[in-house]
């Protein structure tokens, strides 16, 4: 039973991780984030990215580092879930 959990906790992780490292690299891109499936991602996005983003200033004024602090919370807080649905 706890497999199976296992496995669904798995690919929602990855998807979000995914969809943050999409969103990401649209940055990199003109216009992409004004689309449909930007502004959707952002929407997805932007409310898990905004706490790190007041908190981490970007480095000489452009370098926005606060998604790669982002990533890295998200798979601490993914193995702390492993951990919990491990104990039961």
């Amino acid at each position: 039973m706890s497999n199976n959990i296992y496995d669904v906790v798995d690919v929602l992780f990855r998807i979000y991780f995914y969809m943050i490292l999409v969103y990401v690299l649209m940055s990199w891109l003109p216009n992409v984030r004004e689309s449909f499936v930007g502004e959707l991602l952002g929407k997805l996005v932007e409310p898990y990215l905004a706490p790190f983003r007041r908190f981490i200033p970007p480095i000489g004024g452009m370098i926005d580092i606060s998604p790669i602090v982002a990533l890295f919370v998200l798979q601490l807080a993914q193995r702390g879930v492993y951990a919990i649905i491990e104990y039961f």
